[in-house]
């Protein structure tokens, strides 16, 4: 089966989906070379199999699964084609959506934001599915070196390297998101500067288990 592991994967994770997205809004992909395993349109996250995962190329041409494809395979394959990372996810959680709709950007006000970049950008709004929005997802990612982007009056698309990371790292925007929203309404969040966030992303590098030496 073509692309199997990543099939596979896009079933394990679809339903961790349903964490960060109302009905079913969101979707999921994670790529193998020149194509990519998508969630299905329009399909309960836990009424699928590999078999029916989609596969898509990054020029956009479907390939295989018994099932259509998302609505957002433009997005999906423009972001592979200029940022190529390992996974994307897309989600329409309610705490990021709130900023999408205010139309502004999640800036620095907590140092886990480095999980994706200095700061999450607008991409302007552009119809769902559509090569315009596709373009100005990457464009807003490209310009802010950001992992992430929040789309205006739509929702938040959020990439890493595999799945389990993009997953994660939805997470963490979308619970930053929350805290901007909520410290905002009390008054001025308080921003970290660059040299800050330089410190937070050099520490960043040597966080978790490292290996031993010898």
């Amino acid at each position: 089966m073509t692309l199997r592991s990543e099939r596979e994967a896009v079933v394990a994770y679809a339903t961790a989906l349903s964490e960060l997205t109302p009905g079913r809004t969101g979707n999921l992909s994670v790529r193998a070379g020149d194509a990519f395993a998508v969630t299905p349109t329009g399909v309960a996250y836990d009424a699928f199999d590999a078999a029916d995962v989609p596969v898509v190329g990054v020029d956009g041409e479907r390939r295989a699964g018994r099932m259509a494809p998302s609505s957002e395979v433009p997005m999906h394959a423009g972001i592979y084609e200029h940022a190529r990372p390992g996974a994307i996810v897309h989600t329409h959680s309610p705490w990021a959506t709130t900023l999408a709709t205010l139309g502004v950007s999640l800036p620095p006000v907590h140092y886990m934001i480095v999980a994706v970049g200095r700061e999450v950008p607008l991409a302007d709004y552009a119809p769902y599915g559509t090569e315009e929005l596709a373009a100005n997802v990457v464009a807003a990612m490209a310009e802010a070196e950001s992992d992430a982007a929040i789309l205006a009056n739509h929702g938040l698309v959020v990439t890493g390297p595999d799945l389990e990371t993009a997953i994660e790292n939805a997470h963490h925007v979308e619970d930053l998101c929350r805290l901007y929203v909520r410290s905002s309404a009390i008054g001025e969040p308080n921003l970290l500067t660059d040299d800050q966030l330089a410190t937070v992303e050099e520490r960043f590098e040597s966080y978790g288990q490292q290996p031993e030496d010898g």
